[in-house]
């Protein structure tokens, strides 16, 4: 006896992805640099000479994704001049960009799980009160934790568009 099995259209097709904010988000912090770059800055490198020398990105690509960020408000340029030479600028995270520490912790977590070397992660993240490793975690505004990814499911927001039917 041969089943057949159905295939379920998943509504994520019923709705349009021009609006998607992950779209969006990609847009701006989609190349490899933009996270280097937040990085450098969470560790507290923020001079441009710096940055460069510690990331190991070209000069041209970390100037671009510098006015980048400068250019969406998640970091911001500040004027330095040390003694005897000409003025510099570094950069400093604003609070749209410290509101990415979640994303970057959740990036070292996968990171330090699949990539690190067979010695553990280069880098950890500590909670400054106590001493313990900070992980990234999923919570519902409501205040449970989630487990499993699959204990979550998308549904369409309030931005949602839905997609014109095709004949």
């Amino acid at each position: 006896m041969t089943e057949t099995l159905e295939r379920t259209t998943p509504a994520a097709l019923q709705y349009s992805t021009e609006n998607c904010q992950i779209g969006r988000a990609l847009e701006i912090l989609g190349e490899k640099g933009a996270f280097i770059v937040l990085r450098e800055a969470f560790n507290g490198v923020t001079r441009f000479d710096d940055m460069q020398r510690h990331s190991g990105l070209s000069r041209q690509v970390l100037s671009n994704r510098l006015a980048l960020l400068v250019d969406q408000g998640i970091l911001r340029r500040n004027a330095y001049q040390d003694n005897g030479s000409r003025t510099r600028h570094d950069y400093r995270l604003t609070g749209k960009g410290i509101d990415l520490y979640p994303t970057l912790a959740a990036l070292s977590d996968w990171g330090a799980r699949y990539c690190a070397d067979a010695d553990g992660p280069a880098v950890q993240i500590a909670h400054r009160g106590c001493g313990g490793q900070v992980h990234a975690a999923l919570v519902c505004d409501v205040g449970h934790p989630v487990a499993a990814p699959r204990d979550v499911a998308p549904q369409p927001g309030p931005g949602a568009r839905r997609v014109m039917a095709q004949d």
